[in-house]
């Protein structure tokens, strides 16, 4: 198959693009830097570059401003949408215009949809919340959703907390305990979705292999945990010397309305979708995933 990735230079885009490549795929990467193609990646800057002959069997849009980077200021939150939704435009504008349309198109979001609902059990039929990190997810999928058509099926990925070596959530979260020091981020209370790296990679191939999946996929672990948990596990693996708690007050103070829909939020959320249509979890606890994303790549 050939692949349009966007975003495949980030963190769950490269994993995805190594993957492909070893399955004998080929791809074209829609990248602002520049770098240089090789036999099985193309790079292009500009999706005008694609000719309307061009065969594209499958897209993969994950192109987007990192949400956990840096405090969400007005410019900066303008930064996160319009790096979703312009890309996707252009993806629309493009398909609008092939000779042949790719047969499937996965476009990413983030169980950040569903806003902070506590101890809830939140799977792909619970409704939206109304924060920023909601809205800005319930746009993309609209927007998303415009792509499908009889000839091009549609899957939305909410993806939730990615652990892998080589970087994302985890290799932050741990970096303290490498010093010897624990860190937990407020109470401890809020639950954590997350997914291993090499998980959510099987899951965008699986989606793309089953010919009558489409809709809407939470990417996440069967098993969500609690971030008290989360840090006594990471403390089991790096022993520290000592445990600080950062309280939720300091958190918000520093990071602001990030650290509330981000950093404090409670999201329990389960892959009903991605598990009723057969998908088996290489990482389904904790425990095992944290064995292999905290090992030094």
């Amino acid at each position: 198959m050939h692949f349009l990735v966007t975003g495949g230079t980030g963190f769950i885009g490269q994993a995805f693009v190594k993957h492909a490549i070893k399955e004998r795929h080929t791809i074209t990467i829609l990248s602002r830097g520049k770098h240089e193609s090789c036999e099985s990646i193309e790079f292009i800057r500009d999706l005008e570059q694609i000719a309307d002959n061009h065969r594209i069997d499958a897209i993969v849009n994950l192109a987007g401003a990192p949400l956990g980077d840096k405090r969400w200021s007005d410019s900066y939150k303008t930064q996160l949408i319009e790096s979703r939704l312009e890309t996707t435009r252009r993806v629309i504008k493009l398909c609008d215009r092939l000779m042949k349309r790719p047969s499937v198109i996965l476009n990413a979001s983030a169980i950040g949809y569903y806003g902070s609902r506590g101890d809830d059990i939140l799977t792909e039929d619970s409704t939206a919340g109304d924060n920023f990190s909601s809205k800005l997810c319930q746009d993309w999928e609209a927007l998303s959703n415009k792509l499908g058509c009889p000839d091009t099926r549609v899957c939305n990925l909410r993806f939730g907390v990615v652990f892998g070596r080589s970087g994302g959530a985890l290799k932050q979260l741990s970096q303290s305990f490498r010093f010897k020091i624990g860190t937990q981020i407020g109470e401890g209370n809020q639950w954590m979705s997350w997914i291993h790296l090499t998980d959510a990679i099987r899951a965008m191939s699986f989606l793309v292999e089953r010919e009558g999946l489409k809709g809407t996929f939470n990417i996440t672990s069967p098993y969500p945990t609690k971030v008290g948990r989360l840090s006594t596990m990471i403390g089991e693996k790096l022993p520290v010397i000592f445990h600080l708690v950062i309280p939720s007050a300091l958190v918000k103070l520093i990071f602001g309305e990030m650290a509330t829909e981000l950093l404090l939020s409670s999201q329990r959320v389960l892959p009903n979708a991605l598990s009723e249509a057969g998908f088996n979890f290489a990482y389904a606890e904790l425990d095992s995933a944290l064995t292999e994303a905290l090992v030094e790549a």
